[in-house]
């Protein structure tokens, strides 16, 4: 919901009532996860996507009922097999989906929640509508009433930086809460201030990164030439990545390209848990820079979490192509993907959605055809 912020921000400021249609579930091949939200204000403008079009006009027709009336609703949206032309997921995922008017009294909650320099939960009870922001040291609320048991749920997720959909209590009690959980942005720590470098900030700010470049050679180290960076940081990398807090989703890309930067820092990088660590240079540089790291007592194990030479084999020359294939490699990784085209195996385009047998496909086909 924060990539709405400063949409909401505005309608705040005029006072405008507005509805938020968001997912509390998704299953199967959904386009998107569970917490993508979607905006309509009384005006009719839209805000934000639920599905990539396959079921917005439907969602609209519901965020207005929402607005007209002041109820919640929740509905389920997916292909019907039975009519092809119903209104539902064509790439045959299902959605739940659950629309709330924001009323004045919760702009303050709404406000809380979209701020970006804190990680802090949405919390919304499905069944009142009601509101909360949650962050590890205080609750901002829009007057409801919310037992410790949900805080501490909210927290957890949080802290884990994790959506979901969470039953407290049970019986006639029982609350079904959802908690979409902001999380400080990952980082993505770039080495090395030359073009290929501002390629790879434009791509990893595109991802939802925290991009910070360090450069060892204070004259390159200009924040002009690097606008898309979140900071730029002169310092020698090694003696930087020593310093700097890094965690299980940082990426780590060392573009520096000259053996006195780079095995320094890949010798600090490969004894941290991060993500991703790649490495800029020809097969020729790559040999002669693993061979430098065992002789400065990097094991093998390290060694196979290097990503050198770093990004897919796209064929692409540019500083831009270049950066898009550190950054397809990157999301690969992240997900487990193939890095293969989607024509060419029958693997799910989402993880953990069954694979489709290219029977089942054809038949499915035939029918949208006929119908």
């Amino acid at each position: 919901m924060r990539d709405l912020a400063a949409h909401l921000v505005r309608w705040h400021a005029e006072g405008a009532a507005y509805a938020v249609a968001t997912v509390v579930a998704a299953r199967g091949s959904a386009p998107l996860p569970l917490g993508a939200a979607m905006a309509v204000d009384g005006s009719g403008a839209v805000r934000g996507s639920l599905s990539g079009g396959c079921v917005e006009g439907a969602v609209y027709e519901l965020c207005a009922q929402v607005l007209a009336t002041g109820e919640p609703a929740r509905q389920t949206f997916g292909y019907s097999d039975s009519d092809a032309f119903a209104v539902g997921l064509t790439c045959g995922g299902e959605l739940d989906v659950f629309v709330q008017r924001i009323s004045p009294s919760q702009y303050r909650v709404v406000e809380a929640a979209l701020d970006p320099s804190r990680p802090v939960a949405l919390v919304r009870d499905l069944s009142t509508a009601a509101v909360a922001a949650v962050t590890a040291e205080s609750v901002i609320t829009d007057g409801g009433d919310w037992p410790d048991p949900v805080v501490e749920q909210a927290r957890a997720l949080l802290h884990q930086g994790a959506s979901g959909l969470r039953t407290i209590g049970c019986g006639p009690a029982a609350r079904e809460i959802l908690v979409t959980a902001h999380a400080a942005p990952p980082r993505m720590i770039v080495f090395g201030a030359n073009v290929f470098a501002a390629a790879l900030c434009r791509v990893g700010k595109l991802l939802g990164y925290h991009v910070t470049v360090c450069e060892g050679r204070a004259a390159f180290a200009d924040r002009a030439r690097l606008p898309e960076a979140d900071e730029v940081v002169a310092d020698w990398p090694h003696r930087y990545l020593r310093a700097t807090p890094v965690d299980s989703r940082t990426v780590l890309c060392v573009l520096t390209h000259d053996p006195k930067f780079d095995i320094p820092v890949l010798v600090e990088a490969l004894a941290r848990p991060v993500a991703y660590i790649g490495a800029m240079g020809s097969r020729r540089a790559d040999a002669e820079r693993r061979a430098r790291l065992r002789e400065a007592g990097v094991t093998e194990d390290q060694l196979a979490r290097l990503r050198s030479p770093i990004g897919l084999q796209l064929g692409g020359r540019t500083p831009e192509e270049t950066a898009l294939a550190v950054g397809a490699e990157i999301v690969a990784l992240r997900h487990g993907g193939s890095a293969r085209s989607l024509s060419g195996t029958r693997r799910p385009i989402h993880p953990g959605t069954p694979e489709v047998r290219e029977s089942d496909a054809v038949r499915a086909a035939d029918h949208r055809v006929r119908s």
